[in-house]
């Protein structure tokens, strides 16, 4: 029996049976075609999370006035019946697999930026005010030309008269009908996170004076005139649901809690069968995205969801980085009927069938970097840093292969085991080699600063618990020992080489290179410790290796709040997303700061919104940032430094200093292997592309050995 029974159990949202009350929630993904079709690629990625288990699949954004009000470049269309033989497909191949699958009914309004890209004008209620874009500073030049610019270079604005309200209507109930002919078993009326509905609700946004603004009565009217004309085409019976805002932050005279418990009542005396209960903020500044409509607090809208079902009858959905403990615990106390998970079903579309088996150790996990979003800003299709099949599906199948190969893989980083574990789920044996005394690499020390990291160590860490892997560690590779092992592939995942970079006072005691930190922090070598500390340094250091702390990343954080190696005044040089996530890690442990940066955009190898939030949270913890810098010198107590284009010395005390650039890859262990096997590179010692690209280049070596 499983453990999350609650979860598993059947539900019904009006008339619809339901097998499970895990809900694959609307996202926009960027799959469909440039012409709003729905082709191979959009309907495989949905294909593969009914097959994965979920009761009902939700598509997201559904275009009903394709091209206009379309949020994304590759943005479904649901304006035209030319649209129905690709929805048709889709419908079908998920009903296959016993899931049922409704769409998502949306306009942007003011956020369609197809529409700004093309010349047409944003349908709105009523002028928006103007909104400070702060955000846009941390983004790179290559990253900002990447964004949509008003063609012609002016902003149209349509603020939306009766007949465009009548369009509006139509349009909504038009999409839904033809998505009921298209085989879709419910629609959701989109109703939040500023779009169109959304927009009139707010009184923030909806400044009107006619009987569609103002009062709580006429900034509903829309929303409800858009649901009667809805029921009237597709029928009573038809599921209809709406995505409610619980509330907009950071928006003054936003939508309140009170106005979504009031709108969801209105909704059920209509004959809305379910609500679905998001949130949403302005976004001023970046890091708002990730209080909402993305939130980061671990089931961070569950509260306003409970306050929701208290006054429904109808069943809520609720949303937002909830764990499945957590949803299963829910559902059992009434705080919720449904759940729906958006980027945990980007990290493993198996996750429903994994559970239903009892076996939550081996759902891949998603870590929260923000990689799958952060591809929307840039008009890019969405991808998962942990799951390179997202978006894939059809590139990755599974074949056993016509003989068993043997492979060695060097080096038990993330790429090493991601490409060990792939080997064995495709029937060949693997022996892992790695020089440590344990596995993770860089990947060990990642968690520890980032602790969303250690979910997915964790999990590569049980997925090479396999009967076709033999792992060797405190074995470094050579070719004597490659010839004995007689592989018919070698995989070489050695990882990055980080050497000291050239400034002057590089060599001294006080000043560590990120490996030299690292190793220190998470195996406490010796032959380091004997270079950097003093007697009473090393004894705190070797009774941490004594003890086991040092080979667990929760104790090794936990003691981290109470001795480090390191002195109070803090420079790190290297403003990327090691040098960030550092500088975060150690100011939290009571360390003053500073990180030079020489180039002009921090933190560039960060997704845009996982940058946004790291920035900000270095900025509240007191972090000093400077880019655009040359380092001059470090000596004994201060970093000298230089605005580039400036002659004028600046100065940073630094009694400790950390290298956390000067990165790059490492062909050496692949060079030396004869050619007598096909040796192929993965991760950092081929491209710099960190966790993301370790796995990807796992995934896609893998699949052709």
């Amino acid at each position: 029996m499983s453990n999350y029974e609650h979860l598993l159990k059947p539900g019904k949202i009006g008339s619809m049976a339901i097998r499970n009350r895990i809900v694959s929630a609307p996202m926009g993904t960027n799959l469909a075609e440039a012409d709003g079709h729905c082709g191979e690629r959009i309907q495989a990625y949905y294909e593969a999370r009914a097959k994965g288990g979920a009761g009902l699949i939700t598509m997201g954004v559904g275009a009903i006035a394709y091209p206009a009000g379309t949020a994304e470049p590759y943005q479904v269309g649901l304006s035209s019946d030319d649209f129905l033989p690709g929805l048709k497909q889709l419908t079908e191949r998920v009903h296959k697999h016993g899931a049922k699958v409704a769409i998502q009914l949306q306009h942007a309004g003011k956020t369609a930026v197809r529409d700004l890209a093309e010349g047409r004008e944003l349908w709105v209620p009523s002028v928006p005010p103007p909104t400070p874009m702060g955000m846009m500073a941390a983004l790179s030049k290559q990253e900002l030309a990447t964004f949509v610019r008003p063609k012609g270079g002016n902003v149209k604005i349509r603020v939306m008269d009766k007949k465009d309200i009548e369009q509006m209507i139509t349009w909504f109930s038009d999409a839904a009908d033809r998505a009921k002919r298209a085989g879709f078993d419910g629609v959701e009326i989109h109703a939040a996170h500023s779009y169109i509905i959304a927009g009139f609700l707010s009184p923030y946004y909806n400044k009107r004076t006619d009987e569609y603004g103002g009062s709580f009565e006429n900034r509903t009217r829309l929303l409800r005139e858009i649901i009667a004309s809805v029921r009237q085409r597709v029928g009573r019976e038809y599921p209809v649901w709406l995505r409610l805002d619980a509330c907009e932050m950071r928006t003054p005279d936003g939508i309140s809690l009170d106005d979504c418990l009031h709108v969801a009542k209105i909704a059920e005396r209509l004959g809305i069968d379910a609500v679905s209960i998001s949130a949403y903020a302005t976004t001023t500044s970046g890091d708002a995205f990730t209080e909402a409509p993305l939130v980061h607090k671990p089931a961070g809208f569950l509260d306003w969801a409970t306050e929701v079902a208290k006054q429904l009858v109808i069943p809520v959905i609720a949303v937002g980085r909830l764990e499945p403990e957590v949803a299963n615990r829910a559902i059992e106390k009434g705080q919720c009927d449904f759940v729906a998970m958006g980027r945990k079903l980007l990290a493993d579309p198996e996750l429903p069938n994994k559970l239903i088996a009892n076996e939550p150790q081996n759902i891949r996990p998603c870590i929260y970097c923000y990689t799958c979003v952060s591809q929307i800003f840039i008009n890019q299709r969405v991808k998962c840093a942990v799951n390179p099949e997202m978006g894939h599906e059809a590139h990755y199948p599974l074949k056993l292969p016509e003989r068993q190969k043997h492979v060695v893989v060097i080096g038990g980083g993330p790429g090493g085991m991601e490409a060990a574990s792939q080997l064995a789920r495709r029937g060949h044996k693997v022996t892992l080699l790695e020089q440590e005394k344990r596995l993770g690499g860089t990947l060990f020390f990642a968690s520890m600063v980032y602790p969303e990291n250690n979910k997915l160590l964790d999990f590569l860490y049980q997925q090479i618990d396999h009967p076709l892997i033999t792992v060797k560690l405190n074995t470094k590779a050579s070719q004597s020992l490659i010839d004995e092992l007689k592989p018919d592939d070698v995989v070489v995942a050695t990882g990055a080489l980080r050497g000291k970079p050239s400034i002057k006072g590089a060599e001294q005691k006080h000043v560590w290179s990120g490996d030299e930190l690292r190793k220190v922090m998470t195996s406490g070598d010796s032959h380091i410790g004997k270079q950097k500390f003093n007697l009473f340094q090393r004894t705190m250091l070797k009774s941490g290796q004594l003890s086991g702390i040092t080979g667990s990343v929760e104790a090794t954080r936990k003691l981290s709040h109470l001795w480090m190696p390191l002195a109070d005044d803090v420079c790190i040089i290297g403003g990327g997303l090691v040098g960030l996530e550092l500088a975060e890690f150690l100011a939290q442990r009571g360390r003053k700061v500073t990180v030079l940066e020489s180039e002009e955009t921090l933190g560039k190898e960060l997704s845009i919104v996982r940058r946004w939030r790291v920035l900000h949270e270095v900025e509240k913890l007191g972090v000093t940032l400077h880019n655009s810098v040359s380092i001059q010198e470090i000596d004994t107590n201060k970093v000298h430094f230089s605005f580039n284009g400036s002659e004028e010395r600046q100065s940073v005390n630094a009694g400790s200093v950390i290298l956390a650039s000067g990165a790059e890859t490492d062909n050496t262990m692949a060079s030396h292997i004869n050619g007598a096997y096909p040796v192929h590179q993965i991760g950092d010692c081929h491209s710099l592309d960190y966790i993301e690209g370790a796995l990807s280049s796992a995934w896609k070596v893998t699949a052709t050995i």
